[in-house]
């Protein structure tokens, strides 16, 4: 049923969403959506587009998304990294038993330096936190 739509739809993008009023109350009951924002999370900007003007409610509207968008994205990068642990786990596992030599070859340097980054990073990170303890 077209009651039952939101009244903003968002078109997720790099670092934010472009906003649209989503209208269903029109004599064709067509669905009609008006371009009138574009968001960047990274700036926690809103700019209106074209003529648009943002009402209080709008704002809340779209402030209440950014909020809920910033949550859903911070968790996919801790259910990245956890993902990262299985597949070093399976990466150390794959090198131990099934790896062939050409192979090794191929991919020794690139994740040695990759760990080392990693390993580096993480101990300098970990110190800190001791120190602020």
């Amino acid at each position: 049923m077209m009651a039952d739509l939101p009244a903003f739809y968002f078109r997720v993008r790099d670092n934010g969403a472009a906003v649209f009023r989503v209208d269903t109350e029109n004599r064709q009951r067509r669905i009609e959506m008006e371009q009138i924002a574009v968001l960047n999370l990274n700036r926690n900007e809103i700019k209106p587009q074209g003529d648009a003007t943002l009402s209080d409610d709008d704002l809340a509207e779209i402030r209440r998304w950014m909020a809920e968008r910033r949550t859903l994205l911070a968790m996919r990068d801790i259910d990245d990294i956890h993902r990262c642990v299985d597949y070093l786990n399976t990466t150390t596992q794959w090198a131990q038993s099934k790896a062939t030599d050409d192979q090794l070859e191929e991919v020794t340097d690139a994740l040695l330096l990759a760990m080392h980054d990693l390993r580096s990073v993480l101990v300098r990170k970990k110190a800190d936190r001791v120190m602020k303890t």
